[in-house]
């Protein structure tokens, strides 16, 4: 089973829109029971609350989250990095350099190169954009896209699609 695990600042925008994304191309390949996904932030301030309602829309525009593909997205709720995490996952995936550094210091450092950035795994140095702040949740859902696509491909894991 490979074990991933995406991490932002407050774990209610860019990590779980990432985490759902994964879950839902997984189990679209029909490779889901090869893969546990979860998502968690480096920061304290949202611990608890739900995925963020623009967050959450922009996922169900695209079929993820509804009634017919749930994945769980109505039950999650942000959660802190801890520094047991790094045991635990086989790759911690943060969204920009500024959640790398939370995320070295959280882990104690990163002695067996786990943590990347997630468009790491598109060849892009770039960092994706806190929609919070911006409130392009599309483009936010466009580039995690490419960078979840690129993760799977590096994996080499297609389930035959």
């Amino acid at each position: 089973m490979i074990r991933i695990l995406f991490v932002c600042w407050g774990n209610i925008c860019r990590s779980p829109m990432a985490e759902f994304i994964l879950k839902d191309m997984v189990a679209k390949r029909g490779i889901a029971e090869e893969f546990h996904i979860e998502s968690a932030a480096t920061s304290t301030e949202e611990i608890g609350n739900p995925v963020y309602p623009p967050a959450k829309r922009e996922l169900m525009a695209h079929g993820i989250g509804t009634s017919e593909n749930e994945l769980g997205l109505s039950m999650k709720r942000a959660r802190q990095l801890s520094r047991d995490d790094y045991d635990k996952w086989d790759y911690i995936i943060g969204m920009e350099q500024l959640n790398m550094s939370y995320m070295h210091r959280i882990l104690g450092g990163d002695p067996e190169g786990k943590v990347r950035l997630l468009m790491d795994f598109a060849d892009k140095e770039e960092d994706i954009d806190d929609p919070w702040y911006t409130g392009d949740f599309a483009g936010v859902y466009r580039q995690i896209l490419e960078g979840c696509e690129a993760l799977l491909s590096k994996l080499d894991v297609t389930g035959g699609k």
